[in-house]
Protein backbone atom coordinates (compact mmCIF):
# COMPACT_ATOMS: atom_id res chain seq x y z
CA UNK A 1 0.00 0.00 0.00
CA UNK A 2 1.75 3.23 -1.05
CA UNK A 3 2.69 6.26 0.39
CA UNK A 4 0.46 8.08 -2.66
CA UNK A 5 -2.82 5.97 -2.17
CA UNK A 6 -3.02 7.18 1.44
CA UNK A 7 -2.36 10.93 0.56
CA UNK A 8 -5.18 10.36 -1.98
CA UNK A 9 -7.53 9.02 0.18
CA UNK A 10 -6.84 11.45 3.05
CA UNK A 11 -7.52 14.02 0.12
CA UNK A 12 -10.67 11.99 -0.73
CA UNK A 13 -11.96 12.48 3.14
CA UNK A 14 -11.07 15.95 3.15
CA UNK A 15 -13.74 16.83 -0.07
CA UNK A 16 -16.34 14.63 1.51
CA UNK A 17 -16.45 16.31 4.71
CA UNK A 18 -16.22 19.92 3.17
CA UNK A 19 -19.24 19.11 0.22
CA UNK A 20 -21.96 17.82 3.65
CA UNK A 21 -21.68 19.32 7.25
CA UNK A 22 -24.43 16.03 7.68
CA UNK A 23 -22.02 13.29 6.70
CA UNK A 24 -22.22 10.56 8.84
CA UNK A 25 -17.93 10.18 10.10
CA UNK A 26 -17.76 6.57 9.40
CA UNK A 27 -19.57 6.46 6.19
CA UNK A 28 -17.28 9.61 4.97
CA UNK A 29 -14.10 7.36 6.56
CA UNK A 30 -15.50 4.29 4.92
CA UNK A 31 -15.81 5.56 1.66
CA UNK A 32 -12.21 8.08 1.18
CA UNK A 33 -10.92 4.38 2.29
CA UNK A 34 -12.75 1.86 0.54
CA UNK A 35 -10.32 1.99 -2.44
CA UNK A 36 -7.86 0.76 -0.17
CA UNK A 37 -9.44 -1.61 2.45
CA UNK A 38 -11.83 -3.55 0.55
CA UNK A 39 -14.03 -6.31 2.53
CA UNK A 40 -11.53 -5.68 6.09
CA UNK A 41 -13.89 -5.26 8.89
CA UNK A 42 -14.21 -1.91 11.06
CA UNK A 43 -16.73 -1.50 14.07
CA UNK A 44 -18.93 -4.66 13.30
CA UNK A 45 -17.94 -7.22 16.29
CA UNK A 46 -21.35 -7.46 18.66
CA UNK A 47 -21.08 -5.88 21.91
CA UNK A 48 -22.14 -8.04 24.79
CA UNK A 49 -25.03 -5.97 26.92
CA UNK A 50 -23.46 -3.85 29.40
CA UNK A 51 -24.11 -5.16 32.84
CA UNK A 52 -23.65 -4.75 36.68
CA UNK A 53 -19.91 -4.83 36.18
CA UNK A 54 -17.68 -2.20 33.57
CA UNK A 55 -16.17 -5.45 31.99
CA UNK A 56 -16.43 -5.96 28.18
CA UNK A 57 -15.43 -9.77 27.90
CA UNK A 58 -14.76 -9.12 23.94
CA UNK A 59 -12.77 -6.21 24.25
CA UNK A 60 -10.77 -8.02 27.76
CA UNK A 61 -9.92 -11.24 25.07
CA UNK A 62 -8.53 -8.52 22.81
CA UNK A 63 -5.81 -7.11 25.28
CA UNK A 64 -5.69 -11.08 27.67
CA UNK A 65 -4.44 -12.57 23.60
CA UNK A 66 -1.29 -9.62 23.54
CA UNK A 67 -1.03 -9.95 27.19
CA UNK A 68 3.02 -10.83 27.28
CA UNK A 69 3.98 -8.18 24.78
CA UNK A 70 3.11 -5.03 27.53
CA UNK A 71 6.89 -4.21 28.03
CA UNK A 72 7.96 -5.17 24.67
CA UNK A 73 8.11 -1.00 23.46
CA UNK A 74 8.35 -2.67 19.49
CA UNK A 75 5.40 -4.34 20.57
CA UNK A 76 1.52 -3.98 19.85
CA UNK A 77 1.83 -1.38 22.95
CA UNK A 78 4.57 0.53 21.46
CA UNK A 79 2.03 3.24 20.73
CA UNK A 80 1.36 3.65 24.36
CA UNK A 81 5.20 3.79 25.96
CA UNK A 82 5.86 6.48 23.35
CA UNK A 83 2.73 7.77 24.52
CA UNK A 84 3.60 7.28 28.24
CA UNK A 85 5.41 10.50 29.01
CA UNK A 86 3.27 12.95 28.09
CA UNK A 87 0.48 11.91 29.45
CA UNK A 88 2.84 11.77 32.52
CA UNK A 89 3.62 15.16 31.93
CA UNK A 90 -0.12 16.12 32.40
CA UNK A 91 -0.32 14.08 35.51
CA UNK A 92 2.46 15.27 37.12
CA UNK A 93 1.37 19.17 36.41
CA UNK A 94 -2.62 18.56 37.47
CA UNK A 95 -2.20 16.61 40.18
CA UNK A 96 0.86 18.66 41.79
CA UNK A 97 -0.86 21.58 41.38
CA UNK A 98 -4.22 19.68 42.71
CA UNK A 99 -2.39 18.51 45.77
CA UNK A 100 -0.01 21.86 46.65
CA UNK A 101 3.17 19.42 45.41
CA UNK A 102 6.57 20.61 43.89
CA UNK A 103 6.56 19.08 40.24
CA UNK A 104 10.51 19.79 40.14
CA UNK A 105 10.48 17.22 43.35
CA UNK A 106 11.86 13.68 42.35
CA UNK A 107 8.95 12.48 44.49
CA UNK A 108 5.82 14.43 44.28
CA UNK A 109 3.38 12.23 44.81
CA UNK A 110 4.72 11.19 47.94
CA UNK A 111 1.96 10.67 50.77
CA UNK A 112 -0.29 10.34 48.22
CA UNK A 113 -2.38 7.02 47.30
CA UNK A 114 -3.54 6.42 43.71
CA UNK A 115 -5.61 3.84 41.91
CA UNK A 116 -4.55 3.24 38.44
CA UNK A 117 -7.60 1.35 36.40
CA UNK A 118 -7.21 -0.38 33.80
CA UNK A 119 -3.41 -0.54 34.48
CA UNK A 120 -2.30 -3.52 31.79
CA UNK A 121 1.06 -4.50 32.79
CA UNK A 122 1.90 -1.62 34.86
CA UNK A 123 3.35 0.65 32.25
CA UNK A 124 1.57 3.53 33.86
CA UNK A 125 1.74 2.63 37.34
CA UNK A 126 5.71 1.69 37.68
CA UNK A 127 6.34 5.97 36.91
CA UNK A 128 3.41 6.85 39.61
CA UNK A 129 5.41 4.58 41.90
CA UNK A 130 8.59 6.41 41.44
CA UNK A 131 7.38 9.58 41.71
CA UNK A 132 6.26 8.53 45.34
CA UNK A 133 2.41 7.88 44.97
CA UNK A 134 1.33 4.75 46.84
CA UNK A 135 0.01 2.55 43.68
CA UNK A 136 -2.77 0.12 43.69
CA UNK A 137 -2.63 -1.32 40.01
CA UNK A 138 -6.23 -3.25 38.94
CA UNK A 139 -7.20 -4.98 35.76
CA UNK A 140 -10.30 -7.23 35.19
CA UNK A 141 -7.49 -9.71 33.00
CA UNK A 142 -5.20 -12.00 35.35
CA UNK A 143 -2.55 -12.12 32.57
CA UNK A 144 -2.02 -8.44 32.93
CA UNK A 145 -1.86 -8.90 36.12
CA UNK A 146 0.56 -11.48 36.48
CA UNK A 147 3.06 -9.30 33.50
CA UNK A 148 2.15 -6.72 35.48
CA UNK A 149 3.98 -8.10 39.07
CA UNK A 150 6.47 -10.11 37.72
CA UNK A 151 7.74 -6.81 35.82
CA UNK A 152 7.35 -4.63 39.05
CA UNK A 153 9.35 -7.26 40.50
CA UNK A 154 12.30 -6.79 38.95
CA UNK A 155 12.60 -2.82 40.40
CA UNK A 156 12.51 -2.31 44.29
CA UNK A 157 10.46 0.86 44.15
CA UNK A 158 7.73 -0.32 41.61
CA UNK A 159 7.65 -3.61 43.65
CA UNK A 160 5.74 -1.58 46.43
CA UNK A 161 2.64 -1.40 43.81
CA UNK A 162 -0.27 -3.80 44.79
CA UNK A 163 -1.86 -5.06 41.86
CA UNK A 164 -4.94 -7.12 41.64
CA UNK A 165 -7.07 -8.89 39.29
CA UNK A 166 -10.11 -7.08 39.87
CA UNK A 167 -12.42 -4.50 38.40
CA UNK A 168 -13.27 -0.60 39.94
CA UNK A 169 -16.62 -2.01 40.95
CA UNK A 170 -15.53 -4.31 43.35
CA UNK A 171 -13.33 -2.16 44.52
CA UNK A 172 -16.10 0.07 45.54
CA UNK A 173 -17.82 -3.08 47.39
CA UNK A 174 -14.92 -3.00 49.34
CA UNK A 175 -14.97 0.90 50.57
CA UNK A 176 -12.17 1.54 49.06
CA UNK A 177 -10.95 5.52 48.56
CA UNK A 178 -8.16 6.92 46.77
CA UNK A 179 -6.61 10.33 46.73
CA UNK A 180 -6.25 10.06 42.79
CA UNK A 181 -8.14 7.74 40.55
CA UNK A 182 -6.68 7.43 37.22
CA UNK A 183 -7.99 5.52 34.07
CA UNK A 184 -5.50 6.24 30.87
CA UNK A 185 -7.01 4.78 27.61
CA UNK A 186 -10.02 2.49 29.21
CA UNK A 187 -13.19 3.93 29.20
CA UNK A 188 -13.55 3.52 25.29
CA UNK A 189 -13.43 -0.51 25.79
CA UNK A 190 -15.76 -0.09 28.99
CA UNK A 191 -19.50 -1.84 28.80
CA UNK A 192 -20.53 1.01 30.18
CA UNK A 193 -18.50 4.45 30.19
CA UNK A 194 -21.73 6.12 32.63
CA UNK A 195 -21.65 3.66 34.77
CA UNK A 196 -17.80 2.89 35.16
CA UNK A 197 -16.91 6.87 35.69
CA UNK A 198 -19.59 6.41 38.76
CA UNK A 199 -17.37 3.66 39.86
CA UNK A 200 -14.12 6.37 39.54
CA UNK A 201 -16.10 9.15 41.43
CA UNK A 202 -16.94 6.09 44.30
CA UNK A 203 -13.18 5.26 44.82
CA UNK A 204 -12.30 9.13 44.85
CA UNK A 205 -12.36 10.82 48.31
CA UNK A 206 -13.68 13.91 48.39
CA UNK A 207 -12.05 17.17 46.87
CA UNK A 208 -9.82 14.23 45.25
CA UNK A 209 -8.28 13.94 41.27
CA UNK A 210 -9.87 11.95 38.48
CA UNK A 211 -7.91 11.43 35.49
CA UNK A 212 -9.23 9.63 32.65
CA UNK A 213 -7.42 9.56 28.56
CA UNK A 214 -9.41 8.27 25.80
CA UNK A 215 -9.84 8.94 22.27
CA UNK A 216 -12.53 11.20 20.68
CA UNK A 217 -15.53 9.97 18.18
CA UNK A 218 -14.43 12.18 15.96
CA UNK A 219 -13.72 11.65 11.86
CA UNK A 220 -9.99 12.55 11.93
CA UNK A 221 -9.81 9.63 15.45
CA UNK A 222 -11.52 7.05 12.74
CA UNK A 223 -8.47 8.00 10.02
CA UNK A 224 -5.94 7.95 11.76
CA UNK A 225 -6.55 5.56 15.64
CA UNK A 226 -8.14 3.26 13.36
CA UNK A 227 -8.02 3.56 9.54
CA UNK A 228 -4.30 4.56 9.87
CA UNK A 229 -3.10 2.85 12.71
CA UNK A 230 -4.40 -0.23 13.05
CA UNK A 231 -4.98 -1.02 9.14
CA UNK A 232 -2.54 1.07 7.26
CA UNK A 233 0.86 1.59 9.13
CA UNK A 234 -0.08 -1.34 11.97
CA UNK A 235 0.74 0.45 15.00
CA UNK A 236 -1.90 -1.74 16.91
CA UNK A 237 -3.16 -5.09 15.85
CA UNK A 238 -6.68 -5.18 13.57
CA UNK A 239 -9.87 -4.48 15.77
CA UNK A 240 -8.19 -2.71 19.17
CA UNK A 241 -10.67 0.03 19.13
CA UNK A 242 -14.50 0.58 17.63
CA UNK A 243 -15.03 4.24 16.47
CA UNK A 244 -18.84 3.69 18.03
CA UNK A 245 -17.29 3.58 21.63
CA UNK A 246 -15.18 6.46 21.79
CA UNK A 247 -16.48 9.54 23.35
CA UNK A 248 -16.70 12.92 22.56
CA UNK A 249 -14.82 15.49 25.10
CA UNK A 250 -18.59 17.03 25.91
CA UNK A 251 -19.91 13.80 26.13
CA UNK A 252 -17.18 12.53 28.94
CA UNK A 253 -17.49 15.81 30.81
CA UNK A 254 -21.68 15.51 31.13
CA UNK A 255 -21.02 12.15 32.31
CA UNK A 256 -18.25 13.03 34.89
CA UNK A 257 -20.94 15.63 35.90
CA UNK A 258 -23.42 13.61 36.72
CA UNK A 259 -20.97 10.91 38.36
CA UNK A 260 -19.92 14.26 40.90
CA UNK A 261 -16.43 14.91 39.15
CA UNK A 262 -15.91 18.58 38.05
CA UNK A 263 -13.59 18.50 35.03
CA UNK A 264 -10.87 21.47 35.76
CA UNK A 265 -8.76 20.76 32.92
CA UNK A 266 -8.25 18.89 29.29
CA UNK A 267 -5.77 18.79 26.76
CA UNK A 268 -4.96 16.93 24.13
CA UNK A 269 -1.95 14.59 22.70
CA UNK A 270 -0.09 15.60 19.24
CA UNK A 271 1.52 13.33 17.39
CA UNK A 272 4.98 14.13 15.08
CA UNK A 273 5.75 12.04 12.80
CA UNK A 274 8.64 13.24 12.12
CA UNK A 275 10.33 13.05 15.52
CA UNK A 276 7.83 9.90 16.32
CA UNK A 277 6.66 11.54 19.63
CA UNK A 278 3.96 13.00 21.92
CA UNK A 279 3.08 16.22 23.41
CA UNK A 280 0.96 18.25 24.75
CA UNK A 281 -1.65 20.40 22.56
CA UNK A 282 -4.88 22.15 22.70
CA UNK A 283 -6.22 20.27 19.84
CA UNK A 284 -8.60 17.62 21.67
CA UNK A 285 -9.66 16.30 18.11
CA UNK A 286 -8.35 12.83 18.82
CA UNK A 287 -6.68 11.76 21.85
CA UNK A 288 -7.03 13.70 24.88
CA UNK A 289 -7.12 13.79 28.57
CA UNK A 290 -8.90 15.16 31.21
CA UNK A 291 -8.43 16.04 35.29
CA UNK A 292 -11.60 16.41 37.24
CA UNK A 293 -12.23 17.35 40.88
CA UNK A 294 -14.69 14.98 43.37
CA UNK A 295 -16.99 17.57 44.47
CA UNK A 296 -17.85 17.50 48.38
CA UNK A 297 -21.32 15.84 49.20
Amino acid sequence: MSHRMFLRSLYRLQNLSRSSSNINPKHAVLAAFQPLLQNRPYANTPQPAASASSVNQTELAKFAAIADSWWDVEGPFKPLHIMNPTRLAFIRSTLCRHFGKDPFSAKPFEGLKFVDVGCGGGILSEPLARMGASVTGVDAEEKNIKIARLHADLDPVASSIEYRCTTAENLVEEQMKFDAVIASEVIEHVADPAEFCKSLSALTVSNGATVISTINRSMRAYATAIVAAEYILHWLPKGTHQWSSFLTPEELLLILQRASISVEEMAGFAYDPLTGQWSLSDDIGVNFIAFGVKISQ
